[in-house]
């Protein structure tokens, strides 16, 4: 698929994921119905209904290209896929239906187990990225389209994080060391890709957790605007995996932070 037919893809998609996150406000605001799933994660009706929105979408835009979503079983079994679409309809859930603002929509396109396209949405935020290939990664705010190019906005003398937990884990202390982090804030959805892709914050870095569809967007975002996303041993993380579990992961702003 040529960057040509990923621009269309993602260029179609944008106005749907815009539509998509106004009703997940919208819901919340009705009030949320919310349950718990085997794994003791929450799930709500909001969860539901953007997955189905986003889903209907993209399957009139690649309708012989899989998908696979945290919220449907539909391929999840599925071994050796090397093209498909992994989506998190609601990203950071927790924070969702506590009426904070950092929850995220995604949806990503892998191809040869690498995310090629991108789109993350944080509606409460009114902050919209996406990308479809090397060097075409964007943020849309207040009507404007900004090219994202991991150029640092933080200090010369500041390496910013962000973090899962504000309370780090030993191996998460000491990597913050090794890379001379200065200061860290927590944050938790797909948005933490996103603010390194801008430049706000430098350096991101998670033991195993969570699954392929919560980083996959964020990560075709960030890496196609030149940032640097490894697991702890510096190889490339690949998607499609077993049980679609992700492995540790290191996410940069560039090579000299």
């Amino acid at each position: 698929m040529d960057n040509k037919n990923l621009k269309y893809i993602c260029d179609s998609l944008i106005d749907t994921f815009l539509v998509a996150g106004d009703r997940s406000i919208e819901l919340r605001k009705i009030g949320l119905k919310k349950e718990i799933k085997p794994d003791n994660t929450p799930v709500t009706n909001a969860d539901i209904e953007v997955n189905e929105i986003l889903i209907k979408k993209i399957k009139s835009l690649t309708p012989d290209i899989p998908i696979v979503s945290e919220e449907s079983e539909s391929h999840k079994l599925s071994l050796n896929l090397k093209k498909f679409w992994l989506i998190d309809p609601i990203d950071g859930t927790y924070d969702y239906v506590n009426n904070r603002d950092e929850f995220t929509l995604n949806a990503a396109l892998i191809i040869n187990k690498k995310p090629e396209l991108g789109i993350v949405y944080a509606p409460a935020k009114k902050r919209l990225f996406y990308s479809y290939g090397n060097g075409y990664s964007f943020e849309i705010s207040d009507q404007k389209k900004t090219k994202l190019l991991c150029k640092k906005q933080t200090k010369s003398n500041q390496i910013k994080a962000v973090t899962y937990s504000q309370n780090l884990k030993p191996i998460i202390a000491d990597l913050h060391n090794k890379f001379g982090v200065t200061e860290y804030i927590k944050m938790k959805s797909s948005l933490k890709f996103c603010v390194i892709a801008t430049g706000e914050f430098d350096f991101y870095v998670s033991e195993p957790r969570a699954s392929e569809w919560d980083i996959a967007a964020g990560h075709a975002i960030l890496k196609n605007a030149g940032g640097i996303i490894t697991d702890f041993e510096g190889n490339d993380i690949n998607y499609g995996k077993k049980d679609f579990k992700n492995p540790s992961i290191i996410l940069k702003r560039g090579i000299n932070l």
